[in-house]
């Protein structure tokens, strides 16, 4: 990180890109989504035809949120007014950082986290073409993921405009550590990329193509309400599974325009999997208690299997139709949060795809996000393979008796719950069951080790 004095100019970057010539950004070069399967993809549940073509030989999709982060340590967060704000990020941009302050972020943490757990990644969206989104480019194919151009309208505006261009997030520490974001998505009443208006065949080949497609409230920052809807409608249509975080923009947007909130409302009911914080699960319902909250979005949910939600250092919960799930967190020594939330989403699809018991799903995704909370940022600092299976190997677990306990007692009249746990006590409570710790990691492993096995992950 560095301070906010730097001598790079934002005009001097933007019309000086890199003499190189620019890798074509369109899936005619997305090796996941061929009609046979890719060399450096492994197709979990061998959804092959007879000839050998495989119906879904992507893993995992992301749609939308490219973005490079910039961070930088600042004396203080940004003001809390509309006008200072804008003012301030003004200024960040009057002299943006060195490149080595760059990193991949937004959708693009969980591509990375979910590559590294051996799942094939295809990410969806729109970057510019200039020195920023040639480096975003440049760190999803060092990390061998696919990446499939939103470019379909690019007529309809000029490539030099700004929205155009790559999204910028500045990503702000201060002293106490505590994180700021700002970027020109937050104030603008449009969607950055607003001239978009249809999915292009490219597009739509890569949701087809995919087990998962994976969206989050950021996603609004950039498109349409009406062209995510159409991402998600299409997903229905031809099989794919839907993972929906909308993260803090699900508040805004369930009070935003009655575009956006018909389309939260559609993705609240229409997805396979939400994912949700415990206050962002209590915004959306008024129900302060997760387990609680988390089965009223199922109960509302027309296609919805899981409801996960995320508990920081206390665990997570994992509720579906017939049981609940619940995994208290890892002891780590926490350095940076940013980025935990999206490898944690990437754990889960790992779960869902290979159809993982809930609680070892869990399990491993609290690892994972705990692995990324060790390091320094996101993009290509989230966890890799290596420290999830240490972690997990050193089985600390944050059992916090009492607040489990307490959640626990008010649940106990509903399904049937499993519960991590560093021991297992057997017949403790008919609904009650507690799973050992050990035996969860032992089986997670094995699965994990696989991965690298297969020389598909690096170590």
């Amino acid at each position: 990180m560095l301070t906010l004095s730097s001598p790079i100019s934002l005009h001097n970057a933007l019309q000086n890109p890199r003499p190189a010539v620019r890798r074509r950004f369109t899936a005619l070069n997305c090796k996941g989504i061929q009609l046979s399967v890719p060399s450096h993809c492994y197709t979990a549940g061998g959804d092959c035809t007879s000839g050998g073509v495989a119906l879904k030989s992507v893993d995992v999709a992301t749609l939308g949120n490219l973005c490079v982060d910039l961070v930088l340590n600042v004396p203080e967060l940004p003001p809390a007014s509309f006008l200072d704000r804008k003012a301030y990020m003004e200024r960040l941009a009057a002299s943006p950082p060195d490149k080595k302050y760059w990193e991949a972020g937004g959708n693009c943490n969980m591509a990375i986290a979910a590559k590294r757990l051996g799942l094939c990644c295809v990410t969806i969206g729109h970057v510019g073409n200039e020195i920023y989104g040639d480096f975003l480019l440049d760190v999803l194919h060092d990390e061998g993921i696919d990446t499939v151009g939103m470019n379909e309208d690019t007529d309809v505006v000029d490539s030099a405009s700004a929205s155009y261009e790559t999204l910028l997030c500045w990503v702000l520490v201060d002293p106490l550590q505590r994180h700021g974001f700002c970027s020109r998505a937050d104030f603008s009443k449009e969607p950055a990329f607003s001239w978009m208006s249809k999915l292009s065949r490219e597009v739509k080949m890569a949701i087809r193509k995919s087990k998962i497609l994976f969206c989050n409230g950021y996603g609004f920052d950039e498109l349409s309400p009406s062209l995510i809807i159409s991402a998600l409608d299409y997903a229905v249509e031809v099989g794919t599974s839907v993972f929906f975080d909308p993260g803090p923009r699900g508040k805004s947007l369930s009070v935003g325009t009655p575009e956006q909130q018909r389309a939260l409302g559609q993705f609240l009911t229409m997805s396979d999997v939400l994912l949700l914080t415990s206050d962002e699960a209590e915004s959306l319902t008024g129900i302060g208690n997760p387990i609680l909250a988390g089965q009223e979005l199922l109960r509302k949910g027309m296609r919805t299997k899981w409801v996960i939600v995320k508990m920081g250092s206390k665990g997570s919960i994992l509720i579906s139709l017939s049981s609940i799930s619940c995994a208290p967190a890892f002891k780590v020594n926490v350095i940076d949060t940013v980025g935990c939330g999206d490898s944690f989403v990437a754990a889960i699809a790992f779960g869902f795809i290979h159809n993982l018991p809930t609680v070892n799903t869990l399990a491993i995704a609290n690892a994972v996000g705990a692995a990324t909370a060790m390091g320094c940022g996101a993009g290509r600092n989230v966890a890799n393979l290596e420290q999830v299976i240490e972690l997990m190997r050193a089985s600390n677990l944050n059992e916090d008796a009492t607040f489990w306990n307490e959640l626990l007692d008010d649940n106990l009249d509903a399904q049937q719950i499993t519960f991590l746990s560093k021991t297992a006590i057997n017949g403790s409570n008919n609904q009650l069951h507690r799973v050992a710790l050990q035996k969860v990691v032992s089986e997670s492993l094995c699965k994990l080790k696989s991965a690298r096995i297969k020389g598909i992950v690096p170590s």
